[in-house]
């Protein structure tokens, strides 16, 4: 069967797979131009929080950025309800490859025959997840940062996807307030998420071989970069056990050891997540 494009999709839902630090805010973006955002997550009590971020939230970046003062939010546990007509579907689970793997398959199944689905994962190709995906055309990597602060989008073909669909993006993705960019060739961690790595990585081994502190480290990144946004501060944003994941998938294509790993790990079984728990590298947040 050929695939077609999404058709009448202003008058067609979204929806978001999973309700967490991204999740909800992806959810915020895509619900600028009035089109009801469907926030789907296992927890009715994560997807509901989720909306409420988004309810909350949502002046502000109209205001700032534009769009429909207009809202239709939904938070939905039942994954067949959550789909129903959905044009596009951003998959923001953790980053477990075997989750992504069913997720996508479920996807694949009870999705509209049209629609678009798409993953926010930063460190898996879409490649990777598509094995049991009958129309693996309709499916790509469409990877964000941290909206709305962070507003740029990498679109990635798993090597299958319709072309059709990156210049679907690239032409709907503004009308959101976000600036796409294509990534040319699979990448594990894309464009940016490459170079931040190498940051990433060596940041978290100065502090681990006891070198320095992470406010030292951010210190010095601050000041010679002139940069708001220092190594461990950001860190603590995505959260530790994210961190966790991405750092042991990278250094697991890689074919090398995730030396950061035990200090990493240590701080998860504190209990030390980041912003999300109120402590990670930094204890200052309230």
């Amino acid at each position: 069967m050929t695939y077609t494009l999404p058709a009448n999709i202003a008058d067609r839902p979204i929806t978001i797979v999973g309700g967490g630090t991204l999740g909800r805010r992806i959810a915020l973006m895509l619900s600028l131009q009035g089109a009801e955002v469907r926030v789907f997550d296992t927890s009715l009590a994560v997807a509901r929080s989720a909306v409420e971020y988004v309810a909350t939230q949502r002046h502000r970046a109209v205001n700032e950025l534009g769009g429909s003062q207009a809202v239709r939010l939904a938070a939905q546990d039942n994954l067949t309800t959550a789909l129903r007509d959905a044009w596009l579907v951003v998959e923001a689970v953790p980053e477990k490859l075997g989750l992504k793997q069913a997720l996508f398959a479920d996807l694949d199944h009870l999705a509209a025959p049209d629609a678009v689905l798409a993953s926010n994962s930063s460190s898996f190709a879409a490649s990777e997840f598509i094995g049991g995906v009958s129309h693996p055309e309709r499916v790509l990597n469409m990877h964000f940062y941290m909206p709305p602060a962070v507003r740029s989008v990498e679109l990635m073909s798993s090597g299958h996807t319709d072309p059709r669909i990156i210049d679907l993006l690239m032409a709907e993705l503004p009308k959101y307030a976000l600036t796409p960019h294509v990534v040319r060739k699979e990448s594990t961690g894309f464009i940016f998420n490459r170079i931040w790595a190498a940051i990433k990585r060596e940041s978290l081994l100065v502090v681990a071989e006891g070198v320095a502190e992470p406010k030292d480290v951010d210190a010095l990144f601050a000041d010679v970069f002139k940069s708001e946004i220092t190594p461990f501060r950001f860190m603590d944003e995505v959260g530790l056990d994210v961190v966790l994941d991405i750092e042991n998938h990278y250094c697991e294509v890689a074919g090398v050891e995730n030396k950061s790993a035990p200090m990493l790990q240590e701080y998860i079984d504190n209990g030390w997540l980041g912003v999300k728990s109120g402590r990670g590298f930094y204890n200052d947040y309230s």
